[in-house]
């Protein structure tokens, strides 16, 4: 009961429940809102923006590093096609049978070779890649093993000029030249500052080629009197050993020796027909009767070429005497049909070169012959029993 005058006391106020006291409210630690980002440092800025730059520069200079290198390239293939008319091919009779060689027309008739491949001549000539043949004096010979040879006669070939002064020597270069067998390849041999090995791939009738830079022009020339001993004399040692009575040459002594001959590698026929077997043993015995021929070894064709009848009806001394300064080349077998049982009728064209003052030669350098050969069979083998031309021998300086 509430006494008079008296006020009601308050029911007491609800508090939801989970609910923190007044007195943990009152006590906890406002809750502080996080910080604004903090704004990039200018030098930070200015240093990944110069990152950049650096980025781009670099991209910039490794692109133009990449496109100097490939304009320093050299497309070898592309060379050979352009080059190859004046790349000549090199051949001599000398006393020690070393006449084998390429060469380069530089124009004005003069030509570029190995002076080991003329060493005592008593003839020398050059054919073109396609087969035409001329004869060439020489002018002198370098110390370095380069031969300065003038042509003799007319040859419509366009000649392949020495490159101007001062090459790139971070530049690509190739050497143009022929193989034993007569055809003309191109090849790589790396930049003046960084050369390749020469001996690693060359052959005795790749001395005397010239190295051509991506232009088209000479840059070089490869002499030496062996394969292993082989080098590049520069540009411009042969721009002195070109000019009109070039201090850095010397004659050339001809030879003296009463007879003379050609390279002595062997010969293959090409093989112009079908590769039957009779005309694949008629090839082979025709080969070994050149071969022979080119190294003087009369003894040898009597005893591996020449049939019983042909023994009786030519001596060895008639042999010599026919073929002391020649050498034979570029031969091609262009019919072989069968003779008798089992021999064979064999028709082949070559060339022939020889000293102007031999037997017969009437002042000549070479002629081109197509002749017919018997062969017959002799104890089981296929021999040379007689040859006959077919057409008179022409002078190679007449086509």
């Amino acid at each position: 009961m509430v006494e008079d005058g008296g006020q009601l006391p308050r029911p007491p106020r609800r508090v939801p429940a989970g609910a923190a006291t007044l007195t943990q409210l009152q006590t906890s630690t406002p809750r502080t809102p996080p910080p604004p980002p903090r704004r990039p440092w200018k030098f930070g800025r200015f240093l990944a923006g110069f990152v950049v730059v650096l980025l781009i520069l670099a991209a910039g200079a490794s692109a133009g590093w990449y496109v100097r290198a490939e304009s320093l390239r050299i497309d070898t293939e592309k060379i050979l096609e352009a080059v190859r008319p004046g790349v000549v091919r090199v051949l001599a009779t000398t006393c020690e049978g070393t006449g084998e060689a390429s060469g380069v027309l530089i124009g004005d008739g003069l030509i570029l070779t190995a002076a080991s491949a003329i060493k005592q001549p008593l003839s020398i000539a050059i054919e073109t890649e396609d087969g035409r043949v001329r004869r060439a004096n020489p002018l002198g010979t370098s110390a370095d093993g380069v031969a300065v040879l003038r042509l003799i006669g007319r040859l419509d070939t366009e000649p392949v000029p020495l490159a101007p002064p001062n090459p790139d020597p971070k530049a690509e270069r190739a050497l143009l030249g022929y193989t034993a067998a007569g055809a003309v390849t191109s090849r790589s041999v790396g930049t003046e500052e960084q050369p390749q090995a020469l001996s690693s791939w060359m052959n005795q009738a790749k001395l005397g080629g010239p190295i051509i830079d991506k232009t088209g022009q000479v840059v070089g020339l490869v002499t030496g009197d062996t394969v292993p001993a082989s080098t590049i004399v520069p540009l411009e040692k042969l721009r002195e050993y070109v000019v009109p009575n070039a201090a850095g040459l010397t004659p050339e002594a001809g030879g003296t020796c009463q007879r003379s001959r050609g390279p002595q590698n062997a010969v293959v026929p090409e093989l112009l027909v079908a590769s039957t077997p009779l005309a694949v043993e008629s090839q082979k015995l025709l080969g070994s009767y050149l071969t022979l021929l080119n190294r003087h070894d009369f003894a040898g064709l009597r005893q591996q070429v020449y049939s019983r009848r042909l023994l009786r009806a030519y001596s060895e001394e008639k042999d010599r005497s026919s073929h002391e300064t020649s050498y034979f080349f570029g031969a091609k077998i262009t019919e072989v049909t069968r003779y008798a049982v089992d021999g064979a009728n064999v028709r082949m064209t070559f060339t022939v070169l020889f000293s102007p003052n031999a037997n017969g030669a009437q002042g000549q350098t070479c002629n081109r012959l197509d002749l017919r050969y018997r062969l017959v069979r002799d104890s089981g083998q296929l021999r040379l029993d007689q040859g006959t031309s077919v057409a008179t021998a022409q002078s190679c300086d007449a086509d």
